[in-house]
């Protein structure tokens, strides 16, 4: 029988199989489906749904989730363990008396110690901590950082960091997720935000990339022309065009044992010039960062092989 603490639930929607009375009872505090007639158990091990919430949009759905922050590799525990908060309140927000705060400064002080425990913990808290510096600084998104930070933690597993430094694996792993995701930053901008050069970002790619069988297929000009369109404020009209230039040069072979970023900064400059949103080869060059001479020989081989019409005059 229910218990007198037990708050029942009537419910139609079981038959009791011996006295065959249709009136039962749902006990969620034991998971059963109780006939009110003659006490037998129907069925057993309920799952408790929950209040059925209503959500109109992601942000809604965010804000009504029962459970806690989501597994995620950016942190070296990937936010499994318990974090003692640093204010002095509790979960209702009271504030907690003066005789227990030392007991807590206590506890917060050994959970930071508990949390990084070994030679590994420490090697992802600060690898994974420099990759979401690195990843803010560049505007990367969520989805990105995860990659980079799997990359790493197979990195770590392998034993691939010996003998080179955390930074460089870490800027690596971050420019190899860059070419999987096909969010395409260039060796010079990784290493602008990194703490080591270029020449050794480089080499710890190279070597995690062919020790990890990653699939880093080379980047292309179309990946660039979005970014440099919107730095340079330009119109999704020549954007488009962009692409259409760069489509009709890899078709011709033009594109081949060029730089993808010299490429696409040339491409660009003549739909700017095509559609009268003209931008010099000087801040194109800033954006994409290669050289102006670079963007003048791209682009006079664009106009030359595509047999592109527009007006060379300068303002």
């Amino acid at each position: 029988m229910v218990s007198k603490e037990v708050k029942p639930k009537e419910t139609n929607t079981e038959t009791c199989p011996d006295c065959g009375s249709m009136i039962t009872v749902c006990d969620t505090h034991r998971g059963e489906i109780i006939c009110s007639t003659c006490g037998l158990v129907i069925s057993d091990k309920l799952i408790d749904k929950g209040p059925e919430w209503r959500a109109f949009d992601s942000d809604q759905r965010e804000k009504r989730t029962r459970v806690g922050a989501p597994m995620t590799y950016t942190i070296h525990d990937r936010g499994l363990s318990t974090i003692i908060d640093w204010k002095n309140k509790d979960f209702a927000g009271h504030e907690i008396p003066a005789k227990l705060r030392s007991q807590i400064y206590r506890l917060r002080r050994w959970q930071s110690r508990i949390r990084v425990s070994d030679a590994t913990e420490r090697n992802l808290t600060f690898a994974l901590s420099e990759l979401d510096r690195m990843a803010s600084v560049l505007s990367l998104p969520k989805t990105l950082r995860e990659t980079a930070a799997k990359i790493y933690r197979s990195a770590v597993k392998s034993h691939l960091i010996r003998g080179r430094s955390i930074e460089g694996v870490a800027a690596a792993s971050l420019y190899a997720a860059c070419r999987m995701t096909k969010i395409p930053r260039t060796l010079q901008e990784i290493a602008e935000t990194a703490r080591v050069d270029k020449k050794e970002i480089g080499r710890s790619y190279r070597f995690v990339v062919s020790k990890l069988n990653l699939n880093s297929n080379p980047t292309k000009p179309i990946d660039y022309i979005a970014r440099f369109v919107s730095e340079l404020k330009l119109s999704s009209k020549v954007q488009k065009k962009a692409m259409e230039i760069v489509k009709y040069a890899e078709k011709r072979g033009l594109t081949s044992g060029r730089g993808p970023t010299g490429v696409a900064a040339a491409s660009i400059y003549v739909a700017s010039i095509m559609y009268k949103e003209r931008r010099t080869q000087r801040d194109i060059a800033r954006v994409s960062q290669v050289t102006e001479v670079t963007v003048r020989n791209r682009f006079k081989e664009l106009i030359t092989k595509l047999k592109i019409n527009i007006p060379l005059k300068r303002k």
